[in-house]
């Protein structure tokens, strides 16, 4: 058994202060593992972080890469202001909408159900649509809305849960009012 600390996520550039453990990170491959040995400039430098790491201290990290999700485009489009986001078009939306909920499945299929219900929640934001578009983000958020009501269940809250379950059919109805409406016209 490792005195290590179990699997952690982390997100490169975002959660990793240390230069040297994200060079490292982004060298590696999914399943490796590696010893890393930091020198002070690419670790806690000449002050340390006391009272755990004292001054000049050159640190050992063990690493395995267990699982790596890349995130890039997603994380960059939460960051944009709501203005920014509708100016993009539905695809962009579609690619972030569905990398959100694959992460949160991950983090939901690990047990994992508050990250997972933070994930979700960013997918469920919604930009303002287009007049044509309005169908389409209605069919994307409908699986965001389902598994935030299963996460919601796991973290015993049944009556977000029943909201969110009810948000999506919610959702399902708009979608097939509004294809009903075009197809009899």
């Amino acid at each position: 058994m490792s005195d290590f600390p179990s699997a952690e996520h982390w997100w490169i550039a975002l959660d990793i202060t240390l230069a040297g453990l994200e060079l490292a990170l982004l060298t590696m491959k999914k399943g490796e593992f590696a010893h890393v040995l930091l020198q002070p400039p690419y670790a806690y430098g000449e002050m340390g972080c006391p009272p755990l790491i004292p001054p000049a201290a050159t640190v050992l990290y063990e690493i395995q890469v267990v699982d790596y999700f890349d995130s890039a485009q997603a994380d960059h489009f939460v960051g944009l202001e709501p203005d920014q986001q509708n100016a993009l078009p539905l695809s962009v939306l579609a690619t972030v909408t569905n990398t959100l909920r694959n992460l949160a499945n991950r983090c939901f299929n690990q047990g994992r159900y508050d990250a997972a219900k933070f994930s979700y929640k960013k997918a469920e934001k919604e930009k303002e649509e287009e007049a044509g578009e309005v169908k389409d983000v209605k069919a994307l958020l409908l699986p965001v809305y389902l598994n935030l009501s299963l996460t919601e269940l796991h973290l015993e809250s049944p009556r977000k849960a029943l909201k969110c379950y009810k948000n999506g059919l919610d959702q399902q109805k708009e979608v097939y009012s509004r294809m009903f409406k075009a197809w009899r016209t």
